[in-house]
């Protein structure tokens, strides 16, 4: 059998001072252990792989150690130390709560508690995934836990903190352990490497840190992975393809065509990407990504939020200078749209397609809409109004008159002397390999002008907002409707104006529902009176409730279907009491 052991298992930390990225916890527990000021419950509380269970057991065997040092670290050679390495201390025991959730396990644990230490100060019970516990084993835990013996120390470690009663949590002192960041786990992961002997690009570092996600654990077993596969020598390209990640360089291109409004080659780029097994939505991620640390570079001040490598801050710190901030935050935006709805869309690489030519073409939008808004301001909307105002139309009577007699020539010689005097129209002559040029589309200011005027000519036809104007296209509306419910239903309603919002009050909790899914009613109200942040707002009003509740008949109940038919038929009552017949209740 081999005897390799997984990096995570080696390397484990077996003091603070080896315990990456948490100093303010273990500051914390030093300082509490020097001046004797330990509690008897902790919790340990963060995400996987930041060292919780490492910190509970480095507690363990410094509580326990014999001749501890200056730096409150333990000695590694008394025989509590050497017991807890072998695995035989009785002092400190570990348990999974995991697979020991029941009640059953936690009244063990309990009977354990009452059996003091056989060396050493203390008993220390490790319990690690404790918010697998159930409610139960929870509450039988309670008494124990708020009211141990002076010798018992309890050490809890969970990733789920929410998941934990409060009366545990009050009866324990918390830790919250943080993601280590990713410069901390690649210097980590240099130290291993020079005790390795391992060869390793700061590149190839710097992808397996951000691979693990603020874990250290995950990083070793990433490490691990790589070494095998690489045969010692960690590189770039190695990495990329063992975690299959993107490099860099396609986002760095994708942008360069971008600015080029290179349609043809951003298309290729997204195929190249697609052709090495990576999905849409992955591409477009790394894009909003990409496209968010090209506007953090371009602050001195906010480059530090970029967790790469300084050859890789450099290349965007260069490329941002190249890019407009409002741009940027444009193809943003884009992307995030793509994000959003891309579970929706049914062919995705159409959808991310169509974002990506986008933002080929997002200069123009850009500049397009900032040009109408500066005409916009320039010519107020009166002014544009009255500019393109168009004079109504006024049909013109022409008066038919009587026909003249046809002219009557003499001879031949007059007739053709008519004929000479005709303009008979020429048609061009084609020269060469000449062509018929079709009309021009029109340049993009003719464009823009046409959506100011398509913009004026919509607030010049938009309503007055008023309480006639409204009930008018409330009741239009409501008319022009298919479903007779829904018919009935605006028309009972009661409406109201509020300044920027309608208030329609009904009788009912269904009224007031099918008026809601009517979302058609507002926008077609807000495209009416051109206002955008229209609101509808539906109540139920109290007197109408009253009234619509006298209108819903009640169920008839025996004695009332009795009576009806009796006055149909008086024998059924004879009948009845000769019979000796009793109605149900």
């Amino acid at each position: 059998m081999s005897d390799f052991v997984v990096s995570a298992r080696k390397y484990r930390p077996g003091n603070f001072e080896e315990l990456v990225g948490q100093d303010h916890i273990s500051q914390t527990l030093k300082n509490a252990i020097k001046g004797n000021k330990i509690a008897h419950a902790f919790l340990f509380c963060g995400p996987r792989g930041t060292g919780k269970t490492s910190s509970a057991r480095i507690l363990a065997r410094i509580l326990n150690c014999e001749n501890v040092n200056d730096n409150i670290e333990p000695c590694n050679q008394c025989s509590s130390c050497l017991a807890f390495t072998d695995n035989a201390s009785f002092n400190i025991a570990e348990l999974d709560a995991a697979s020991n959730n029941s009640v059953e396990a936690i009244r063990n644990l309990n009977d354990q508690v009452r059996i003091p230490p056989q060396n050493g100060k203390y008993r220390i019970f490790i319990i690690d995934e404790v918010h697998m516990l159930s409610a139960a084993a929870f509450n039988a835990f309670l008494k124990t836990l708020e009211e141990p013996p002076p010798y018992a120390i309890f050490i809890l470690a969970t990733t789920e903190k929410h998941k934990i009663l409060p009366t545990i949590l009050s009866r324990c002192q918390i830790f919250d352990f943080k993601r280590i960041e990713v410069a901390q786990i690649i210097e980590r992961l240099k130290h291993i490497c020079e005790i390795e002997g391992i060869q390793a690009s700061d590149d190839a570092l710097n992808v397996i840190a951000q691979k693990a996600d603020g874990a250290m654990r995950d990083a070793l077993s990433i490490y691990d992975k790589i070494v095998s596969f690489s045969d010692g020598k960690i590189s770039y390209e190695n990495v990329l393809n063992q975690l299959n990640v993107l490099d860099y360089d396609y986002y760095f291109k994708v942008i360069k065509a971008l600015q080029v409004e290179d349609m043809s080659g951003i298309l290729i780029l997204f195929d190249q990407v697609l052709d090495k097994g990576f999905e849409a939505d992955v591409f477009i991620n790394g894009l909003a990504s990409h496209i968010r640390d090209l506007l953090v570079s371009k602050d001195p001040e906010t480059i530090q939020l970029m967790e790469l490598s300084k050859s890789l801050q450099l290349r965007y710190q260069e490329q941002a200078q190249s890019c407009p901030s409002p741009y940027l935050i444009n193809l943003l935006h884009i992307a995030n749209q793509c994000d959003t709805s891309y579970r929706l869309a049914k062919n995705k690489r159409l959808h991310v397609e169509m974002a990506l030519i986008r933002m080929t073409f997002a200069p123009k939008i850009v500049e397009g809409k900032t040009e109408i808004k500066k005409k916009i301001e320039v010519n107020p909307a009166p002014t544009v109004i009255q500019h393109n105002k168009k004079e109504p139309y006024i049909p013109q009577i022409s008066v038919i008159k009587e026909p003249e007699p046809p002219k009557s020539y003499s001879s031949n010689e007059e007739i053709q002397t008519v004929v000479e005097k005709m303009e008979i129209p020429t048609i061009p002559k084609m020269v060469g390999n000449q062509k018929f040029s079709m009309p021009s589309v029109g340049s993009i200011e003719d464009v823009k002008l046409g959506i100011i005027e398509t913009e004026a000519a919509h607030q010049s036809d938009a309503k007055e907002l008023t309480q006639i104007n409204l009930e008018e296209e409330w009741n239009h509306y409501s008319s022009n409707c298919t479903s007779p419910s829904l018919q009935a239903t605006l028309r009972k309603a009661k409406i109201s104006l509020e300044e920027e919002a309608i208030y329609a009050k009904v009788g009912s909790k269904m009224a007031q529902d099918f008026i809601r899914k009517e979302l058609a009613l507002t926008e077609h109200l807000r495209t009416v009176f051109n206002a955008p942040s229209l609101q509808l707002i539906v109540k139920i009003d109290s007197e109408m409730a009253k009234a619509y509740a006298k209108t819903i008949k009640k169920p008839l109940t025996v004695k009332d279907k009795y009576d009806g038919f009796v006055k149909i038929n008086p024998l059924v009552n004879e009948l009845r009491r000769r019979f000796d017949l009793k109605l149900d209740q």
